[in-house]
């Protein structure tokens, strides 16, 4: 458990960290406000999404808290804008990435709980604007280099799907393999409006191998060794290549990123590059230079193999002279998973989640909030922070308002700009913002209020629904779901509005792909 610190003295370090971040911003946002114009039109992206990094993994958020070296996600933020109440719209994988991907929250789709599973349908529907999409109608070159987790046309013959399930190897097996992998595969990132893609689908599940575009790389047809499964590694086997090494995936990945930002270098089109780290997600297949680095463990290592993953990624765009003209984004899909130990890390002076309960899967604070850092120069004032209520749903709706695209109403439902923000307007861009944890139970945060739908995640008695006032606990350690009735009863009416219009943003009413309940009936468990 975190320790636990009076809800008072949390309160006034709280208030007192506020009134310094606005001095900063105000500081910051008169000098970027002069420097605006140095700013393109249309400026090159980069939004680099780690996996399962926690909120206190990092240096520049956990501070003392964290143990974990981080010195290039550090120099990142020093050079922009760090926001501490940032959340991924999901505390599980797929659903966050559906919402970064569509402005739109996943639980209004099929995915009203859980993953995309292993051989999973397309959640993204084919016909809905995405983030890549819009960007390649703006004129920029689109690529998604990383995980995907989002589903393809895997088109698996009617009564072979347990061949792609089990560790086996015979010849029946075999040929499944070869008939599915030896076609090309509908549904991924190319058809969602990205020119071009090269990564893993799942990094700990199979096919364990690459996927370019539309193919895989190669012909997976061995099962992935047994040396290999288990122990925080892959957690199933499958079809793999044959000297398939899990710890070559994250290097692998980076060398593509910095070859596609070279081949940029000489290009007066814009680009667009989703880069999905698939770390410090399992496997915690760290290579050699990091093993051990930590002292605390091997997810730990991985953390900072990740960071210097990442300080290898903006050094190639400093080498390519794209720094000033590209708009940096790093964030996290959720908060750390429980396999990474958080216990045993915690007991030596780690805390993944900061002060923050929970942890991945969870609708408290720790399942959700997550590091988001903002570097663009020439308009976002380096060193500067926001204590601003925002959600990597918001993406979307900042990418239009930068390249000034007005959206249909039947795109981007969940999303508002951080434009004001990110120009250093100390503003509150919304007032409310949904979360689901990995059980498909949803938390409404308005203002200083959140309150948990449950059951599940989030609920002390299992059955909720529960309310904290962050603002004086932010541990959500106090249910005042009694005491503050008025509150609860608001913020319930709050939802239902969101749910019923099929929305959260102003705007047409649109539809919800399901019938949507605010509390599920059913609660089955997300992986």
């Amino acid at each position: 458990m975190l320790p636990r610190f009076p809800s008072a003295v949390i309160g006034l370090v709280t208030r007192l960290a506020t009134c310094v971040v606005a001095c900063v911003a105000l500081a910051g946002a008169h000098a970027a406000a002069q420097d605006a114009s140095r700013a393109p039109a249309k400026p090159n992206v980069l939004l680099i999404v780690a996996d399962d990094l926690g909120w206190g993994d990092v240096g520049c958020y956990g501070g003392e808290r964290c143990k974990i070296a981080t010195p290039n996600l550090d120099r990142l933020a020093s050079q922009g804008l760090r926001f501490t109440d940032a959340h991924a719209a999901a505390a599980i994988c797929a659903p966050s990435r559906y919402a970064l991907l569509t402005g739109r929250y996943a639980w209004r789709t099929r995915l009203r709980a859980g993953n995309v599973e292993s051989w999973g349908k397309p959640l993204i529907a084919a016909d809905r604007l995405t983030l890549a999409e819009l960007a390649r109608r703006q004129g920029y070159r689109t690529a998604c280099i990383g995980k995907w987790h989002l589903g393809w046309d895997w088109r698996i013959p009617a009564g072979k799907e347990p061949f792609f399930r089990g560790r086996g190897q015979d010849e029946a097996r075999l040929a499944a393999w070869r008939e599915v992998f030896g076609r090309a595969i509908g549904g991924g990132p190319t058809t969602r409006g990205f020119d071009e893609y090269f990564g893993v689908d799942i990094p700990n599940h199979p096919p364990f191998c690459f996927l370019e575009n539309d193919r895989t790389v190669g012909v997976p047809s061995v099962p992935l060794p047994e040396s290999q499964i288990g122990d925080n590694l892959a957690s199933v086997g499958g079809p793999a290549l044959d000297g398939w090494k899990l710890e070559g995936v994250l290097p692998t990945l980076g060398e593509r990123a910095t070859r596609f930002l070279a081949a940029r270098k000489e290009s007066k089109q814009p680009f667009f590059l989703y880069l999905a780290a698939t770390a410090p997600h399992t496997p915690y297949a760290v290579n050699e230079p990091w093993r051990g680095k930590s002292g605390l463990g091997a997810y730990a290592d991985l953390v900072m193999e990740t960071d210097a993953w990442v300080g290898r990624v903006l050094a190639a765009l400093d080498e390519a002279g794209l720094t000033d003209s590209t708009l940096v984004v790093f964030t996290s899909d959720n908060g750390c998973a429980p396999v990474a130990g958080i216990e045993a890390l915690q007991a030596k002076g780690h805390f993944p989640s900061g002060p923050w309960r929970g942890r991945k899967q969870d609708a408290w604070e720790g399942g959700h909030r997550v590091p988001l850092i903002v570097r663009w120069p020439g308009v976002v004032a380096p060193g500067t922070s926001s204590a601003r209520l925002v959600g990597l749903v918001d993406v979307f709706a900042t990418f239009a308002s930068i390249v000034g695209a007005e959206l249909p109403a039947n795109v981007a439902e969940d999303s508002v700009s951080l434009l004001p923000i990110l120009r250093g307007e100390d503003v509150a861009v919304r007032e409310a913002l949904v979360s689901q944890s990995g059980s498909g139970v949803l938390a409404l945060r308005s203002g200083k209020w959140k309150a948990i739908f449950g059951p599940g995640s989030g609920a002390p008695d299992g059955s909720g629904p529960s309310l904290f006032d962050l603002e004086v606990d932010p541990g959500e350690t106090r249910d005042l779901a009694t005491a503050s009735a008025e509150q609860l009863q608001r913020l319930t009416g709050e939802l239902q509005r969101s749910i019923d219009l099929g929305r959260s943003t102003p705007g047409e009413p649109q539809q919800n792909d399901i019938p949507v309940e605010l509390r599920p009936s059913k609660t089955p468990k997300g992986k």
